[in-house]
């Protein structure tokens, strides 16, 4: 597993941070990534092959349950790539995540390593709720 490192951790202007990283999946695909991490949410870009911007997905906590409610913003039914690492993202992290994810459809081995390198990332940024 080769990383292409393209780091900018620390770029903080009012409170924002912005890290923008590459890394080589297991299937030789190169996966670029991008992380805005604002007071209480999360943006984040997931994209290989092209800079486009992809299907678009809103996930927040809800109250009292503790449940996730997840939303297409941009992008069909049909394709829900991205869908569930929104999800997964609220859960890992406490915080309002909006997913920006053009991955290729019907590729979930693909879709699996993004979000493994993704919540690596987000680990050593501290951005992941304290494991009970």
């Amino acid at each position: 597993m080769e990383e292409t490192n393209t780091e900018n951790i620390g770029c903080q202007s009012d409170g924002v941070q912005l890290t923008c990283f590459s890394e080589q999946s297991d299937g030789d695909v190169l996966l670029h990534f991008q992380i805005i991490r604002l007071q209480k949410q999360i943006y984040v870009w997931i994209g290989c092959n092209s800079a486009s911007f992809g299907h678009l997905y809103a996930a927040l906590p809800t109250r009292p349950s503790n449940a996730v409610g997840v939303t297409s913003l941009i992008g069909g039914s049909s394709d829900n790539t991205g869908f569930g690492i929104a999800r997964r993202l609220v859960l890992k992290t406490g915080l309002n995540v909006v997913l920006a994810c053009n991955l290729p459809k019907n590729n979930p081995m693909l879709e699996a390593s993004a979000e493994k390198k993704l919540l690596q990332k987000l680990i050593s940024l501290g951005y992941t709720k304290p494991q009970i």
